[in-house]
């Protein structure tokens, strides 16, 4: 699995990935989510130093073993908060208190994408986008898509896409409000 790293937004915590999970574990360590199946197959394993505080090994259950899901860690709007994002399977962690997280609702995300003059972090989806902000989720756009989305450029406050609509059988364009998450006519 290669692991992306976006590093945007400032945080005080510090995030390596481990090839396997380690013979030794540190005391503290955590599986995301945490009812997991065979969570250790495929996961994702990252040794996370946060500021002040004692590291403690984040075990993220893999989502899909397929390279089109993306895989890796992304700072968030919130500076105590990292995503993790395993084989689609994303995981917002505060590493401040590493039993609170959020898993976001997508199976899988398809891209994930930081927006730092909006204050985001944005997820692709099969049909839609979901952004989330310092407190959290900021939004969810409507169905934008049959099959598939395509983020082709953010200018200002608007966001530029494509999506696959099935009557037409081609890719039709959209523009999203990073505000609000509303579509918008031009």
């Amino acid at each position: 699995m290669t692991a992306q790293v976006d590093f945007t937004f400032p945080h005080p915590w510090s995030a390596e990935f481990l090839k396997a999970r380690p013979l030794i574990l540190p005391r503290r360590q955590f599986v995301y989510p945490r009812q997991a199946e065979e969570v250790e197959r495929g996961a994702l394993e990252v040794l996370v130093r946060p500021a002040g505080a004692e590291a403690f090994l984040a075990t993220c259950a893999l989502g899909f073993a397929d390279p089109a899901a993306p895989s890796g860690v992304w700072s968030c709007p919130h500076a105590d908060w990292m995503c993790a994002v395993a084989g689609g399977y994303a995981y917002l962690i505060d590493t401040t208190a590493p039993e609170r997280f959020s898993q976001i609702s997508y199976r899988p995300v398809l891209a994930v994408q930081a927006l730092p003059a909006q204050g985001l972090l944005l997820f692709a989806g099969h049909h839609s986008l979901l952004a989330w902000g310092a407190a959290g989720q900021a939004w969810q756009t409507p169905r934008l898509s049959s099959e598939g989305i395509t983020i082709a450029r953010v200018e200002g406050d608007l966001l530029h896409g494509l999506g696959w609509d099935l009557r037409s059988d081609a890719d039709v364009p959209f523009v999203v409000d990073l505000r609000t998450g509303e579509r918008v006519d031009l």
